[in-house]
């Protein structure tokens, strides 16, 4: 049975369920809802909880199983030379099994060998699916006339949903939390790791970033030069320069919406403006290395400079146009969060539109627009696309937006791209440097909300 069909049974079933524990509960109260202790609908979604939730974990459980069961009896079928390979090329094994099972090895390139495990394969998997239907459907059914069982005019069906509703939040921000730590323990383990190797003032102030290692002992870094100034100093350039295109032209945008715009073109433009920040940054890339790099390179020739085909000032344009909605849209917020009275003030003393804005509508605004400008620059620093697209790949320690330069993430993305040995510091140097991005981003969100913190005002 495909996952998807049965997904697909047990969301139609945990919907009747719904729809049936509903009409229970109003054909018991004689269709008199004043005769129930919670409105109808808590009864519905009590029965869909029970109906829904069990088969759900069930099935979550299962899949997440799934493979490393049939996996355990598909090596213990297959024979002794195969099982006792080391467990890197007992994987490469099983690889081959599963590609042959899936069809993305044809079968005219397919070991003879292996064909017997990969029928084992295919049977364990279709037996799992079947079992696993008939398992989930039952646990549905059964949970779906339980929960109609329970229901009665009397029954407190509210406090029982909003106790699995408070249970689910919970579980959900433990996740969360623990996905968050497991980030950043797996960052710092594999970067200890890493400057176990380098040294960690060889990797923070170093001036030479060639992580490979080099063929001739003659060649700069025969071990491998993993200083990373050059990319610090990459990924601020084009962060510098995008924020200089995104702060005032977001500011002002969001002065304008707030303050001057009449509804009807506010409804229109601050969505529109918002759609900047919808479009996949691969699209940005394009643009960059089509239209703006380009461009900035004719701009450049035109009046003398030596301008590189790939730029930082490329990258850092469109990059500024990226970020702009997350200057505008927050600013717009802020802005309009400023009680009234301050702008009937304002003008009650004489002062002019402007005048108010400028004296007192943004001084107000000013720690949230500081702090948006602050989450803005730390989205700046974790772009990729566009400047693998627009910038290059060189590794440069240069301050002249004209030359090509690359930043933090593009080497972090480029030293994990194919096979790679995790052993070697070239691979652990981009848990290095995601650890340093991290530790950066996150000084600079904790910053915001301190500003936020100690300048905001407090309004009656």
């Amino acid at each position: 049975m495909p996952l998807t069909f049965l997904a697909a049974i047990l969301i139609s079933l945990t919907v009747f369920g719904f729809y049936l524990g509903r009409s229970r509960a109003l054909a018991l109260a004689g269709g008199r809802i004043a005769n129930l202790h919670s409105l109808p609908g808590f009864y519905g979604w009590y029965v869909a909880i029970w109906c829904g939730l069990p088969a759900l974990l069930v099935f979550a459980g299962w899949i997440a199983f799934e493979d490393t069961v049939v996996r355990n009896l598909v090596v213990a079928g297959l024979p002794e030379q195969l099982r006792s390979l080391p467990q890197d090329q007992l994987g490469l094994v099983i690889s081959d099994i599963r590609n042959m099972a899936f069809g993305n090895i044809p079968p005219d390139q397919a070991d003879a060998a292996l064909r017997p495990a990969v029928d084992h394969y295919v049977s364990l998997r279709r037996t799992a699916h079947v079992a696993l239907g008939v398992l989930v459907i039952c646990i549905g059914i059964i949970g779906l006339f339980w929960g109609r069982s329970r229901i009665a005019p009397d029954f407190r069906a509210r406090n029982r949903v909003e106790q699995v509703a408070g249970i689910i939040l919970v579980v959900a921000s433990v996740i969360a939390v623990l996905t968050t730590v497991g980030i950043v323990l797996s960052l710092i383990f594999e970067a200890m790791r890493f400057f176990a190797a380098v040294s960690p003032l060889d990797f923070l102030f170093g001036t030479v970033w060639s992580p490979q290692t080099a063929i001739r002992a003659d060649q700069v870094g025969s071990s491998g030069a993993f200083g990373a100034v050059p990319l610090f100093t990459g990924t601020l350039l084009i962060a510098t320069i995008a924020m200089l295109v995104a702060v005032p032209v977001g500011l002002m945008a969001a002065v304008y919406m707030a303050e001057y715009a009449g509804p009807k073109l506010r409804a229109w433009a601050k969505p529109a403006l918002e759609i900047l920040a919808g479009i996949p940054t691969v699209v940005y890339g394009f643009f960059a290395a089509l239209t703006v790099a380009p461009l900035v390179r004719r701009a450049g020739e035109s009046v003398g400079l030596e301008v590189a085909s790939q730029s930082a000032l490329a990258a850092g344009l469109v990059m500024g146009i990226m970020i702009i909605p997350f200057v505008s849209s927050l600013s717009d917020d802020v802005i309009n969060a400023v009680p009234q009275s301050l702008r009937d003030g304002s003008y009650g003393l004489g002062a002019t539109q402007s005048e108010t804005i400028k004296k007192v509508i943004l001084p107000a605004a000013l720690p949230g627009i500081a702090a948006s400008i602050i989450l803005a620059f730390s989205r700046a620093l974790g772009e990729t696309m566009i400047v693998v697209m627009a910038a290059g790949l060189a590794a440069n320690l240069t301050a002249n937006p004209l030359a090509a330069v690359t930043t933090v993430t593009v080497h972090i993305a480029s030293l994990l791209v194919g096979d790679q040995e995790f052993d070697s510091p070239k691979t652990l140097a981009a848990f290095a440097l995601g650890l340093v991005l991290f530790a950066v981003t996150l000084g600079l969100n904790i910053v915001a909300l301190r500003i936020v913190k100690k300048y905001r005002e407090q309004y009656d």
